[in-house]
């Protein structure tokens, strides 16, 4: 598993609710961390969709981008508002 992998993944930054409250999703390792230890809840679909994208991603099954959609989309699911991260 590649945790720490960056190639092709544009970061996302969170605005999560709670004491973590924003955070910038750089790797897939980050992304893992969150989902795991962050996310508001974890019975939504799109955030089942995300984890098992994450290990996908993780194992090479599927591209890191693929990836950052699901997050995309479990993040809209779970009302935290997503932004794309530009660096210059």
């Amino acid at each position: 598993m590649n945790w720490n992998t960056s190639s092709a993944f544009k970061p996302v930054g969170l605005a999560l609710r709670g004491p973590a409250t924003h955070k910038i999703v750089r790797t897939l390792g980050d992304a893992a961390y969150i989902l795991i230890k962050d996310w508001p809840f974890d019975d939504g679909d799109e955030y089942v969709a995300a984890v098992k994208a994450c290990v996908d991603a993780m194992s090479g099954q599927i591209a890191p981008d693929e990836f950052r959609q699901a997050l995309l989309r479990a993040a809209n699911e779970a009302g935290i508002a997503a932004l794309t991260v530009v660096h210059r």
